[in-house]
């Protein structure tokens, strides 16, 4: 076997059709295999993640098919100097900006994928908008058909939903998202923090921070403090909190069962109480 012109010498899995590969001539890469589209979305996310001032993200070395090639990221600790320098950046990115709410990357697909679950890319004229249509009801509709949401449950994320023009918050520029920043896409290299796994999009920059909070993130606070010094946020944006983590919530519902069901309706709950 031969990655970038050069043998393997060895090659240990990581989980989820990664390995970590040292190649002959000594480089150290990474190499995903996968499905075709969804090596294609990847590859085009980290490209277009790369802006000057923006978080380090694995360099695409080669796309071949369903197999990605990056840059291998070796592995740190986290600190606060890092999580400081991680906010700054990410307020970067995101003015970095994307043509349209739902917009994907450059060659990015349509259809891409947010882990193992569909994700539509289709540039929409407002967030709200495109939120409730491209980002809560497809997924509330697949958990509710499949039985992991109950009627009543469907009702209350569906008032979400109808309600999205009120509890958005000031109108913003489309940002250009990671768009599925959970604390395992960051990683903490020697150098600082770099993001992997992208699901790119252009979309709320709340809703990067918002996934940064969902499963716990070192040195959250200062990540955020960080941010909001480099690029402000609107008042009342901790209180929308809740409705940003909405979808990644019904995501989870949708991969993995029921068990993620109430906390998909204690955030629609949130979310309209904070209206």
């Amino acid at each position: 076997m031969r990655v970038l012109g050069s043998p393997v010498r060895d090659r240990v899995p990581l989980g989820g059709g990664a390995a970590r590969v040292r190649l002959a001539d000594g480089r150290t890469v990474l190499v995903k295999d996968g499905d075709p589209k969804a090596v294609a979305a990847e590859a085009a996310g980290l490209r277009w993640l790369r802006v000057e001032g923006g978080p380090p993200v694995p360099e695409v070395l080669e796309v071949d098919g369903g197999r990605l090639v990056t840059e291998y990221v070796a592995a740190g600790s986290p600190d606060r100097r890092a999580a400081e320098e991680l906010g700054r950046r990410l307020a970067a990115m995101h003015a970095a900006g994307a043509p349209a709410f739902g917009a994907p990357p450059p060659g990015g697909p349509t259809d891409a994928r947010i882990g193992a679950a569909p994700m539509r890319n289709a540039p929409a004229p407002s967030w709200p908008e495109w939120y409730a249509a491209d980002r809560v009801l497809p997924y509330l509709r697949t958990a509710r058909d499949a039985g992991t949401l109950t009627a009543d449950a469907a009702r209350q994320i569906e008032a979400v939903a109808d309600r999205l023009p009120d509890l958005a918050g000031p109108a913003e520029p489309p940002a250009r998202l990671h768009g599925d920043l959970w604390s395992g896409n960051v990683l903490w290299s020697p150098d600082g923090a770099v993001l992997i796994d992208p699901a790119a999009h252009g979309g709320h920059r709340e809703t990067d921070l918002a996934m940064l909070a969902l499963f716990g993130c070192p040195h959250l606070d200062a990540v955020l403090a960080a941010y909001d010094e480099a690029a402000p946020l609107a008042a009342g944006w901790r209180d929308r909190v809740p409705l940003h983590q909405l979808f990644p919530l019904l995501v989870h519902v949708v991969l993995f069962g029921g068990g993620y069901a109430a906390q998909a309706v204690a955030a629609a709950r949130a979310a309209l109480r904070a209206a």
